[in-house]
Parts: C-alpha cells; structure tokens; sequence
C-alpha cells in the first residue's frame, strides 16, 4: 500500500506565520549563519512580512517561495522555492533550507525535488540551478540526490557574509530530476 507523504511543499499563508517563526527560532544558529534574510533577531513581525512579501512574489511572478511542512502536524519544517528567474532564457534557481531538529530527514531533497516540479511543470523553466558554498557539504549532497549535475566551481559566484566567496554550480534540466 502507498504511503503518504511525510511532508507537504505549499504556497504560505498567513496563519502560517506562527509555525514558520517558531522554525526560524529554533533553527536561529544554523539559519543566521547560511541565510542572509535571518538575524539572531528575527521576530515574529518579520515572519508575518516575509509571508505578505512570499504572496507579492507569486502575484508578480519574480519569485516562487514555498514553506515545507510536516504532513501530520501541519507544521513548518523548512522552506523551498525558485528565485534569480530569468524569463527570457526560462532558468531560475532553486534554495532550501530545515529546521535544525528536522534534519537528516530527506526533507530538503524532498523540498529541492518539489520545487523543481514547480519549475519544469507550471513554471515551464528549462533549466535550475543550485549555487552552493564550497563548505556546504549538506547542500551538495541534496544537489546530488535530486540528480543535478555539476558543471563548475564559480570564483566569487556568492555573497557570503560579506564576503565573495567560490561556489559550485549545479544544474537541473527536465530530464535530470530523480
């Protein structure tokens, strides 16, 4: 028999706000140190702006944000989506990231793999790329589940804590997703 899944990717709402918070929160460490939109003072204000501007973003197509949740409790246990879309050449980018409890789950390949549907499917997108830090092991071995392909080591490719830094580029095309 078919079993459910674990985990459910969706569009956030507002009544999402307090579960996504309080991921965030728990997550505080681990999320300020990789992510440039979090802050060791990230307030549940913030998480009600971020889920208005996710919304703004679906409705003016610049980007696709989704929250990762826990198909049982309904609640927030990551986030995924497609950014840096170029229309013209129909390519985006996929980002994730779990709560730190969550992790080791398979919930960020699951996250990067739903997102990449959203991308070929309804986005009609030809290729994705993954742009990962040289030093995030974790997110190059999601890379590597949902079959991208690497393609090079890009010098000064990311921002990092205001810093240029190398990163590896992977790529995704219809025919690459597992």
């Amino acid at each position: 028999m078919l079993q459910p899944p674990k985990y459910t990717v969706r569009r956030l709402l507002p009544t999402d706000a307090p579960s996504f918070y309080k991921a965030v929160r728990e997550s505080i460490d681990e999320l300020a140190y990789w992510m440039p939109w979090c802050s060791k003072n990230y307030s549940m204000s913030d998480a009600e702006a971020w889920i208005k501007t996710t919304s703004d973003m679906w409705a003016s197509g610049a980007e696709y944000p989704l929250g990762v949740f826990d198909s049982t409790t309904g609640e927030v246990v990551g986030g995924t989506g497609i950014n840096y879309i170029n229309r013209a050449y129909r390519i985006g980018n996929i980002g994730y990231w779990v709560s730190s409890k969550r992790t080791g789950e398979g919930i960020a390949r699951f996250a990067a793999h739903q997102s990449a549907v959203l991308g070929f499917g309804e986005l009609s997108l030809t290729r994705l790329e993954i742009v990962v830090l040289a030093h995030n092991q974790a997110s190059k071995r999601v890379a590597e589940a949902v079959g991208a392909k690497l393609e090079c080591e890009a010098r000064n490719r990311l921002y990092f804590q205001g810093v240029p830094h190398s990163a590896f580029v992977y790529s995704l095309v219809p025919g690459d997703l597992r």
